[in-house]
């Protein structure tokens, strides 16, 4: 009986080392994970602040000046005869078949007829013989 008790205990204790190793071990690799995924957003949170920089470079007044000087000298206040109402604006034509149009001019457009299987043909498509009115098989 004490040895058998023996036995329960030594494997408990190999059991036991074994299970704590392996929560050891997922602990160790979860935390570099954790570490790997908090310098993965610290090189977000950087590059977040070097695109925040160059969008402030960029809209800066004295360049966003210059470049409207440059481009849009031409441009001038809207007028109010430039507005319209919206009763006022056309509809859209209505779509038009282009190549129809061209049949239609040479008389193409009338229907064709379909040609159709001679009167007493037999035909057979896989395991079934029919035989079309007007002639026996």
């Amino acid at each position: 009986m004490r040895r058998l008790l023996h036995i329960l205990a030594i494997a408990a204790l190999i059991g036991s080392a074994l299970y704590s190793y392996r929560i050891k071990y997922d602990t160790l690799y979860l935390s570099e994970q954790v570490a790997k995924l908090k310098s993965r957003i610290q090189r977000e949170k950087e590059a977040i602040a070097v695109l925040r920089a160059e969008w402030q470079f960029v809209n800066r007044p004295d360049r966003i000046q210059t470049l409207a000087d440059k481009h849009l000298h031409d441009l001038a206040p809207a007028a109010i005869t430039q507005t319209v109402r919206w009763a006022e604006i056309p509809q859209r034509p209505a779509a038009t078949d282009s190549i129809g149009a061209k049949l239609e001019a040479l008389g193409l457009a009338a229907p064709t007829a379909t040609p159709s299987a001679r009167t007493g043909d037999v035909r057979t498509t896989g395991s079934i013989t029919t035989t079309t009115p007007g002639r026996k098989p």
